[in-house]
């Protein structure tokens, strides 16, 4: 019977010493990854079985460690569930870092619950990516996080260029020109258009109120852009509003939602009027809009590209925790949906 090959004689055939052979076989440090690959070939050479899955994990274990925080908001929405997977996802396919994902959420929507959730979670990351109002105290927060040299980053919607070191989502004015373009040439006659934005506060609702106006201005002058209404984001507002805006609107179009609460307008919409008689466009792909499009009660979702956003995101969040790279900015195409298309 052959003799099973020996550390020794692994030692010997991959040039290294036994000492620096078995820390290479346990995971232990000071461990070079030239070292490893050498005791990898040497064991594939002489047959040293059982060496491989040994090296894996000393491999494993020798990737630097990254965490990476993501602040969202409501955990309970479609949208933000799918997104919190996706950038989990993407740190935890990293085959050069061993990356984590934390996500969090603020308890509530108040500014100090945004603030402390954001600080809280800076904290215990080495970068971190928010989706958050344009309130001071956020921006107050950003600073202080990226005053202790933490590397920050903005998705979805913007806040203030020097507390954060890059941007990633959507042009939020190109969307808000799509819906107004979508809307104007469904329908056959002028008339007007409402508007619902969660609050002013978010700056990229406002952004896209002021392309679907200036769509208005520059091409459909015919139609009517109504006063902009506020949901704060919200299913039961938007529900109720839509109800009396029908109500008490006779020759109303269309509706664009260009924030949350789509889902009381759909609601509306299927209480009191037939399908492609009202237009609406909403923001994301859920199965509540994908529904809407199937019974032509939404005639366009338009969407946040959530794999792409994620990649760039998680890429640019390790780039600047080792410093290769500085401030970026990565503006993606909108996915956009229609009744034929889904």
């Amino acid at each position: 019977m052959a003799r099973r090959p020996t550390i020794t004689d692994l030692a010997r055939e991959s040039g290294l010493s036994i000492a620096t052979v078995d820390r290479a076989l346990n995971g232990r440090a000071n461990v070079s990854d030239r070292a490893i690959a050498r005791v990898a070939e040497a064991a594939e050479k002489i047959g040293f079985y059982g060496a491989g899955l040994a090296l894996m994990r000393a491999a494993e274990s020798m990737r630097p460690k990254l965490h990476l925080g993501f602040v969202l908001q409501k955990p309970e929405q479609y949208f933000y569930q799918r997104l919190a997977n996706s950038l989990e996802t993407e740190a935890r396919a990293r085959t050069d870092f061993q990356a984590s994902a934390l996500v969090a959420h603020p308890a509530t929507q108040s500014a100090e619950d945004y603030a402390r959730v954001i600080e809280q979670t800076g904290e215990r990351c080495d970068a971190l990516a928010v989706v958050a109002p344009n309130l001071p105290q956020v921006s107050q927060a950003l600073g202080r996080l990226k005053d202790a040299g933490k590397s920050v980053f903005t998705l979805l919607n913007d806040l203030g260029h020097s507390e954060r070191l890059g941007y990633f989502g959507t042009d939020n004015l190109k969307v808000g020109r799509i819906a107004a373009w979508m809307l104007t040439t469904h329908l056959c006659a002028p008339g007007k258009l409402a508007v619902f934005v969660g609050s002013s506060r978010w700056h990229s609702h406002v952004l896209r109120e002021t392309g679907f106006q200036s769509y208005l201005r520059d091409h459909a002058p015919d139609f009517e852009k109504m006063e902009t209404m506020i949901n704060l984001d919200t299913r039961q507002l938007t529900y109720e509003a839509t109800i009396d805006l029908l109500d008490r609107t006779p020759n109303l179009r269309g509706i664009y939602i260009a924030g949350g609460g789509m889902e009381g307008a759909i609601a509306a919409l299927r209480e009191v009027r037939p399908p492609d008689k009202i237009a609406l466009v909403v923001n994301e792909l859920t199965p509540e809009s994908r529904a809407a499009l199937l019974d032509r009660y939404v005639v366009m979702a338009i969407g946040t590209p959530i794999r792409a956003l994620s990649r760039v995101c998680v890429q640019a969040m390790i780039d600047a925790t080792f410093e290769r790279s500085t401030a970026t900015q990565t503006i993606l195409q909108s996915d956009l949906h229609v009744p034929e298309s889904v």
